[in-house]
């Protein structure tokens, strides 16, 4: 096999050959949270919705972020402060419970959860245009882009904490009757049609409420042309390899998981308890 060889090792500062000028993204400002969403309501299609309105019980198995629609707007009279609104929507997972002498049933519904925060983006004055050719629009010019910073959202995987059988009324972040208009994207992600006028209704009998536990990163950045120290080219110097492995030595190789039969004994790390807070 051939050597694995870093083209871009330490350098001292004797070998810069020159300072270039580079187009990048820089982060003007970020902030890290940790919510405890509580007694969020699931929405189920017609189908699972007539399962939960005859459950006794409900467990939940999993949650995942399947989208996040950001907003981003400046705030008047603060100079170069934006409102960055978040909506996450999330597909749950729970099993439900209709008698206790029988198998639960395994249903997939949708959550949502809103956020706002407040973070330095700089201001811009200028539009910017791009020659950048794109294959289904006749090769015209991208449009301009706004003078608004970009907001990026970075979540690590929904914590499941509790699911819990209630009264519509009881929920979160409960739509009631609106007019609301589920996006196709969320729609896409569920094997059965949502009907937004029939899940957001408040008619149903029985309602599930989850508390999931979230943790994100939040970010406001820019384009902007940095100079920085121009070491040289990164060629690289590993050869491209097809040759198959033996299974069986790649196996070998593996270290025994002695943690898995002998686990740990818990250092003191303090207690395991979870608290959220509002």
């Amino acid at each position: 096999m051939s050597e694995n060889k870093a083209c871009c090792s330490n350098r001292n500062t004797d070998s810069i050959r020159e300072v270039v000028c580079i187009d990048t993204n820089r982060v003007y400002d970020s902030c890290a949270d940790k919510d405890c969403l509580a007694d969020l309501r699931v929405y189920f299609p017609p189908s699972a919705q007539r399962i939960i309105d005859n459950t006794i019980n409900v467990k939940l198995r999993r949650a995942e972020v399947i989208n996040c629609i950001i907003d981003v707007e400046k705030i008047p009279f603060n100079q170069g402060c934006y409102s960055c609104d978040i909506t996450f929507f999330f597909k749950v997972t729970v099993e439900a419970y209709t008698s206790a002498c029988l198998a639960p049933t395994t249903l997939c519904g949708l959550s949502t959860f809103s956020k706002k925060c407040v973070l330095y983006g700089s201001d811009g004055n200028v539009k910017v245009y791009s020659s950048e050719y794109t294959a289904d629009a006749n090769d015209d010019q991208l449009i301009s882009t706004n003078t608004n910073p970009r907001a990026k959202v970075q979540v690590a995987e929904p914590i499941p904490l509790d699911a819990r059988i209630c009264r519509p009324c009881d929920c979160c972040c409960n739509f009631g009757n609106t007019n609301l208009t589920l996006p196709r994207c969320i729609k896409k992600c569920f094997n059965e049609d949502f009907d937004d006028n029939e899940i957001f209704s408040s008619q149903h009998e029985k309602a599930v409420a989850v508390t999931i536990g979230l943790f994100t990163i939040v970010q406001l950045e820019r384009d902007v042309q940095l100079l920085i120290p121009a070491y040289d080219f990164c060629v690289p110097t590993k050869e491209c390899s097809c040759d198959t492995e033996d299974p069986c030595d790649a196996f070998r190789r593996i270290k025994f998981p002695v943690n898995e039969f002998f686990p740990p004994k818990q250092e003191n790390h303090g207690s395991c308890s979870c608290e959220c807070k509002n």
